[in-house]
């Protein structure tokens, strides 16, 4: 296996792109991460894309964004992994890189929310959620998160407003951050104040629905230096799976996923929990 490091990075602003189709998203992200790395050429490229289907009637994006691009005739599919779809097509650029199938890599995630109302797109986003047995009798994803958060609570005893600095701490970081959607800071007392949207979580707790992109450009760390200096070894990666159902998870409130995906990259890149400085989950 071969060690890989990403050499350019692009990115879309996160906002509702009413001029901008999905493919424009896209091929902004992968042409800004070109220009950044100093390629014309990749070897392989990887959608991440959950809603394409679903929201704007287009599947089959690996072609379609190849071409957009001006990459027609290289490998290029779609993966999707719910809302880890962008992060699905970073680990398969991952392994082709680090497997010595490909040495220059595209992965880019993509989704384009805002052409469809609320209810529409809060419907598609359930096709994530267990389909017998969670989304047929109409439980949402913040409804599911909504029972989520009130177990937590209950189970830990903090109240709503502890989780307050959460908000905070996101908006503060937007307001630094030409790309985000919402770059105005947020006090306590806003958060408190938020409209309810399932209870416990209210509008400050939640996700917005919007449109974007973001690329990254993968090869082999050897060969890195020869685009520039400024390139990011890829220390681990590692992917685990748990039930989609949250009924069926031995406790709702372990994240068994991303403990054992944790584990296995604590392996690979031979650290410790105590050697991390950020985690981000």
């Amino acid at each position: 296996m071969r060690d890989v490091s990403i050499i350019g990075i692009g990115q879309t602003k996160v906002e509702e792109h009413w001029g901008k189709s999905l493919r424009q998203l896209a091929g902004e992200a992968i042409l800004a991460a070109m220009q950044d790395a100093s390629l014309e050429r990749a070897d392989a490229l990887y959608v991440g894309n959950m809603l394409s289907g679903e929201v704007t009637g287009q599947e089959h994006l690996g072609a379609l964004i190849a071409d957009f691009v001006g990459l027609r005739g290289i490998e290029a599919m779609k993966v999707e992994a719910a809302c880890g779809s962008g992060a699905a097509a970073v680990r398969q650029g991952y392994a082709a890189v680090a497997g010595g199938l490909a040495d220059i890599v595209i992965a880019v995630g993509v989704e384009k929310m805002t052409d469809v109302s609320t209810e529409d797109i809060t419907a598609a986003l359930a096709l994530a959620a267990d389909g017998d047995y969670e989304a047929m009798y109409g439980l949402s994803f913040v409804a599911i998160n909504a029972l989520l958060m009130r177990r937590y609570l209950h189970e830990f005893g903090v109240r709503h407003e502890d989780f307050a600095n959460f908000t905070v701490n996101a908006h503060r970081n937007a307001a630094h951050n030409p790309c985000a959607m919402f770059r105005e800071p947020v006090t306590i007392e806003q958060f408190k104040r938020a409209r309810m949207i399932a209870s416990p979580i209210n509008l400050l707790d939640s996700s917005p629905i919007a449109d974007g992109a973001a690329a990254v450009i993968l090869c082999p760390t050897p060969q890195a230096r020869e685009f520039n200096d400024r390139s990011v070894r890829i220390a681990a990666s590692a992917v685990a799976t748990d039930s989609v159902a949250v009924h069926d998870r031995r406790d709702p409130m372990f994240l068994q996923a991303a403990y054992t995906s944790a584990q296995k990259a604590y392996r690979q890149a031979g650290v410790q929990p105590q050697d991390i400085d950020l985690f981000e989950l």
